[in-house]
């Protein structure tokens, strides 16, 4: 392949007519208005012209691609062509990229369309930003998994096209991941530095991952035997004391083992005799992690039903099978671990929760995406919303409960009381004034139903104790009247806004309460009892006023139909209504 410099550009439009220069500037222009012509090809919305297709690992994803500009750019496809049977006139070759290139399943078509464009165009593009930012908002996106994922993909792509200049450049980006990425997002890029034969790049990854806090058995389970072979011969050497790297009790080791390639074969009976037949438990083998992980959902969900594992439980790393399932960003065992009690709130070793492990490791593009027409949300979108959902059900149960020991607290009882007390003051005012209303907003917030707070001390007798009621049942029965009561105001302020306004200030003047206004002296009395007549005409002229309003609504609905229209209406009743005979 030719050598051409690399460089990051941005999309531009067409670029404008230069200004007067010498010939190597205009020789310049020429070549990157070539360049932007060429790109184009790439883009399905400009001309669909392609004469062959790339089909990626995802079901029906392609990207069209000319075999004349694949071939003049590139040593690698130009033999890949040169060896495919001539199509038929009306059918184009497709290549599955799967098999065309060693990694070729793990490459997206972001990274695909990127490495082809350098192809195309001899300019490498940035990433689109919602391919390589993640949903959390917290994230700095320096080395967030989707940034780290488009650079993998890249590599793969760039490998197995054979374009050593971009897999120099890539692998310098990855080396800089390394030392910034948190320890299980270094695993990708142990993968790849295999396959493609970095070893530069995978020694930095083993050194890494060997100090980590990654799980031994994870780590034997996701790298090839060689690489996993060096990490335990580093931990071990570096850290012989340590239980992760050290077989204590060979025949748990092995029944553990048993479990889990139980596990692989999907035989939860096979799981079932084995717990039987051996002192392990299902938390012994951190069989719940190894299947969220690694299983089906259904299987997951049918060893849930075993044993009274531990859904919470953490393994050496700090994890949680809920914590394991969001790495894997499958929504049916979040969904199972979940109704089995798993803890969303829970954090790892770093401080990062379920939620945030899951936004972390999804493309903005996921999230964001416009869907058409019949068109399935992402996993990992469903993933964000099973666990949003479950952490704001926390919170209201949460508040509840909290509002519960609140009541039951010694410190804040009292607030608690002065609330209902306040409210059952406010109602009660409002039955002096109008009776009527009053009883029938009290209804239909079904307020009448509940019983009245014997702490009041204005218009209640005190209320004779009930031996019989815990402390449950009476908060229960507080809170029932506190909801009640609240309903009643809101009800009230709704009809009667006016009214609710002038009985806020009639309640805020201290002369409203009838043992205020007998204290002091005969002459405070009488004027205390003046201002308490002057408040209550007050309350009574703004109900009035509320009432004027209301009825103003209803007859200016009402005028909507006249009379005459409704005798047609009643005419055209009588006139199709069935006769019914005997």
């Amino acid at each position: 392949m030719e050598t051409s410099t690399i460089s990051f550009s941005s999309p531009s439009p067409s670029p404008s007519p230069p200004p007067p220069a010498g010939p190597t500037d205009l020789e310049a222009v020429q070549l990157r208005r070539l360049s932007d012509n060429l790109e184009r090809l790439l883009d399905p919305a400009f001309l669909n012209c392609a004469d062959a297709e790339i089909a990626l690992a995802a079901a029906g994803a392609v990207v069209g691609v000319h075999r004349c500009i694949l071939a003049a750019r590139s040593n690698f496809f130009l033999g890949h062509f040169s060896s495919l049977p001539a199509p038929a006139a009306s059918e184009k070759p497709r290549l599955e990229l799967a098999e065309l290139v060693p990694g070729g399943k793990h490459i997206g078509r972001d990274a695909l369309v990127a490495v082809l464009g350098y192809l195309y165009t001899g300019r490498l593009k940035p990433p689109p930003h919602e391919a390589a930012v993640c949903v959390d908002d917290a994230c700095d996106h320096e080395a967030c998994r989707p940034a780290i994922d488009f650079v993998v993909e890249s590599t793969y792509a760039a490998s197995g096209f054979q374009i050593p200049e971009l897999v120099s450049l890539f692998q310098r980006r990855l080396s800089d991941f390394v030392n910034i990425a948190l320890d299980e997002d270094v695993v990708p890029i142990v993968r790849v530095a295999s396959t493609c034969q970095l070893p530069e790049l995978l020694s930095q990854c083993i050194q890494r991952v060997a100090f980590s806090t990654l799980d031994s058995r994870y780590l034997e389970k996701e790298f090839p035997v060689d690489t996993y072979s060096k990490i335990k011969e580093i931990r071990l050497s570096t850290f012989p004391d340590e239980s992760d790297n050290v077989i204590q009790d060979p025949d748990h080791e092995k029944r553990v083992k048993n479990i889990h390639k139980a596990l692989d074969c999907d035989d939860i009976d096979l799981v079932g005799m084995l717990l039987k037949e051996s002192p392990v438990t299902l938390d012994d083998a951190l069989a719940i992690h190894y299947a969220a992980a690694y299983c089906e959902p259904k299987v997951l969900a049918d060893l849930l039903t075993l044993d009274s594992a531990n859904v919470n439980l953490k393994n050496n790393s700090g994890y949680t099978p809920l914590h394991i399932a969001c790495m894997r960003r499958e929504p049916d065992i979040i969904v199972s671990l979940v109704e089995k009690g798993a803890s969303v709130l829970e954090t790892t070793p770093n401080g990062r929760d379920a939620l945030t492990i899951c936004k972390r490791l999804t493309k903005e593009r996921d999230c964001n995406r416009k869907l058409e027409k019949g068109q399935e949300r992402s996993k990992a979108y469903l993933c964000i919303d099973i666990l949003e959902r479950e952490i704001k059900r926390k919170s209201v149960a949460m508040d509840l409960m909290s509002l519960e020991e609140s009541i039951a607290t010694p410190l804040l009882v009292d607030n608690f009381h002065m609330r209902l007390i306040n409210l059952e003051n406010r109602v009660a005012f409002a039955r002096i004034f109008f009776p009527s209303e009053a009883k029938l907003v009290m209804r239909i917030a079904q307020a009448d139903s509940t019983e009245e707070f014997a702490g009041i001390k204005n218009f209640s007798k005190p209320k004779e104790v009930d031996l019989n009621e815990t402390p449950t049942m009476q908060n229960r029965r507080l809170r029932e009247r506190l909801d009640a009561l609240t309903k009643t105001v809101e009800l009230g302020r709704r009809y009667f806004p006016l009214c609710s306004d002038v009985l806020d200030k009639f309640l805020n003047e201290e002369s409203t309460d009838p043992i205020f206004l007998e204290t002091g002296t005969p002459e405070d009395q009488q004027i205390k009892r003046m201002r308490f007549s002057e408040l209550k005409e007050d309350v009574r002229k703004a109900f009035t006023k509320d009432k004027a309003a209301v009825a103003a609504m209803a007859s200016s609905a009402s005028s909507a139909s006249s009379p005459r229209y409704e005798g047609k209406g009643r005419q055209a009743y009588r006139k199709t209504k069935p006769v019914h005979r005997t």
